[in-house]
């Protein structure tokens, strides 16, 4: 076996042709893009996308809104669970 390889690489380098690059597309906000000013609580079916399956909020980072939006959207679904309109966790 060859010094430097793995096992079960091709012999030569460009076997398969160019490495092709991963661009991650930027998230965008979606209150900012569809204007919504104000976020409801009793609004669940808007809350419901941004709670996960066991109840959690889902952060930032994965749902891409912006960071003035995260703080009304977490604020309207504490509101939501206080009223029993979204769980506070899912059903085991």
């Amino acid at each position: 076996m060859s010094e430097g390889k793995r096992p079960g690489a091709p012999a030569s380098g460009g076997a398969r042709g160019p490495k092709r690059q991963f661009v991650r597309r930027r998230k965008v906000c979606k209150f900012c893009v569809e204007r919504i000013d104000k976020i409801d609580y009793k609004d669940y079916h808007l809350l419901q996308q941004f709670v996960a399956e066991r109840g959690k909020i889902i952060p930032r980072r994965i749902s891409g809104a912006c960071t003035q939006h995260q703080r009304k959207l977490t604020r309207a679904i504490k509101q939501a669970r206080q009223i029993a309109m979204l769980p506070f966790a899912a059903e085991i």
